[in-house]
């Protein structure tokens, strides 16, 4: 399916993830009708001009029917969660979001909404099979038997299921990508929120500036996990939502550093060294997880190629500009 000219909504588009696909589907010709998010216009990282900006909440049904009007293409990025501080301390919270997943689905069904593609995790995975730092790659059929991150990988693991019989019930085309720890500039790097690339790249340029050379690093820095550049996310997204997989599907780097050698290199970036100090009893999520790129590379004959170290010099320079910004305000 060449998705040039269809018409699209982006649910989610204020957070991070949404606001660069609708900024990267309007690139390719995408006609994104209305972009779709819970939060204030003026918390949204990216607002697109020229584009329906709606501020909803898709936990409701009539909401989703609102999202769903007039479109052919469903982006289902819409959920309440964060880094692993976040979905560890929130695990209901985070479960709710499978009231945006059903009714998103209905409405689409009821709609006339051709592809529905949904926002999946990494954290579907079996935590069985990510108990060593030196984790094998996880295949897509390792999600089963189910043993996800607790709440937050449950939700997305049964919704994934829901997509599954939506597309053998009724028709409804879905795309299913398993996203793996997605960073980049214009996203979340404070509050609490904030996933290991961007709270690693603000504790830096902190300790560099009070010239209080010590940084927290949460669990003992061994434990592994692949960081996916944004570009190469919604490129992906794009790329799965045109094909004819009809399963659950990798998208992640397989590029595998440890949370040290993540510190090392934004270290590098920020030319400092500093004192490590181990919070062992902070959240840590698993000891390992990488994503093997084998089917993505079959289908598509493609894979995310955008190394670490060139994705965190752009998102420590923006962090950095941020932060400047915030303190001459």
């Amino acid at each position: 399916m060449n998705l040039k000219g269809e018409t699209a909504v982006v649910c989610g588009a204020g957070g991070f993830i949404g606001g660069h696909l609708v900024r990267s589907l309007l690139e390719k010709g995408v006609n994104v009708v209305r972009a779709v998010d819970v939060k204030p216009l003026d918390d949204w990282y990216q607002v697109s001009p020229h584009v329906e900006n709606l501020v909803l909440d898709l936990k409701d049904k009539d909401s989703c029917y609102q999202a769903a009007e007039g479109v052919k293409l469903v982006y289902q990025l819409a959920a309440d969660m964060g880094g692993m501080g976040f979905i560890e301390n929130n695990r209901a919270l985070c479960m709710l979001s499978v009231l945006t997943n059903t009714h998103m689905l209905v409405a689409a069904r009821d709609s006339g909404v051709e592809r529905f593609f949904y926002s999946s995790s990494a954290c579907v995975y079996n935590g069985d099979k990510q108990k060593d730092e030196n984790v094998i790659p996880l295949k897509e059929e390792d999600a089963y038997p189910a043993l996800p991150e607790d709440g937050y990988g449950w939700e997305k693991l049964f919704s994934e299921r829901m997509c599954r019989h939506f597309e053998e019930d009724f028709g409804l085309q879905c795309r299913v990508a398993r996203f793996h720890n997605v960073y980049g500039p214009l996203g979340t790097w404070s509050g609490g929120r904030e996933k290991a690339p961007a709270a690693i790249c603000r504790k830096v340029l902190e300790a560099k500036t009070s010239g209080k050379h010590e940084i927290e690093i949460w669990g003992d820095g061994h434990q592994t996990r692949s960081f996916m550049y944004i570009d190469d996310c919604t490129k992906g997204t794009q790329a799965i939502m045109e094909s004819d997989i009809h399963e659950p599907i990798n998208l992640g780097s397989s590029e595998l550093v440890t949370i040290n050698q993540l510190v090392d290199i934004v270290e590098d970036i920020a030319g400092v060294k500093l004192k490590r100090r181990y919070k062992l009893d902070a959240p840590k999520g698993v000891n390992g997880r990488n994503s093997d790129n084998t089917k993505i590379q079959q289908y598509l004959g493609w894979e995310p190629s955008i190394r670490l170290r060139a994705g965190l010099e752009q998102t420590f320079a923006w962090i950095e500009k941020e932060m400047h910004a915030l303190e001459n305000a």
